[in-house]
């Protein structure tokens, strides 16, 4: 598989990512059933209001060194959740529409797919903004 081919399942709101699911009232995500590529609109309606990445959970073409989560030659952010909170595998994994594609699959296995319904990209205090990216 091209290294282009591989995806992030913890991006940003921005036009072109994908919608993976919905951060529930208990903080897990409920992934969503299809591939949904969100467009111009969705972004300016999820802007308002609390942060997307607060309320959704998104994918898009992981950027490796381009990346601020990078770490090496991995996404620090699986290493980090599963170090912090390892998980027993135990029956059918989360549905996901991006598992063959999945930086953190590529690198976690199917740990990482137990570990994901529990991530949320925002997981910023309510009162913190952030500007190009970056929490101020």
């Amino acid at each position: 598989m091209s290294q282009s081919a591989i995806l992030c399942p913890s991006w940003n709101c921005e036009e072109g990512a994908t919608l993976l699911g919905i951060v529930l009232g208990d903080g897990r995500v409920a992934f969503a059933k299809d591939r949904i590529v969100i467009d111009a609109g969705f972004v300016k309606a999820a802007q308002e209001g609390r942060s997307p990445e607060k309320r959704f959970r998104f994918s898009s073409t992981c950027k490796k060194g381009g990346c601020v989560q990078w770490s090496g030659d991995r996404c620090g952010v699986i290493d980090r959740v599963l170090e912090r909170d390892p998980v027993e595998i135990t029956g059918e994994l989360p549905h996901c529409t991006i598992r063959a594609n999945c930086r953190w699959h590529f690198q976690s296995g199917d740990e990482a797919c137990y570990a994901c319904p529990d991530v949320m990209t925002d997981e910023r205090p309510e009162n913190v903004e952030t500007v190009a990216g970056a929490s101020v």
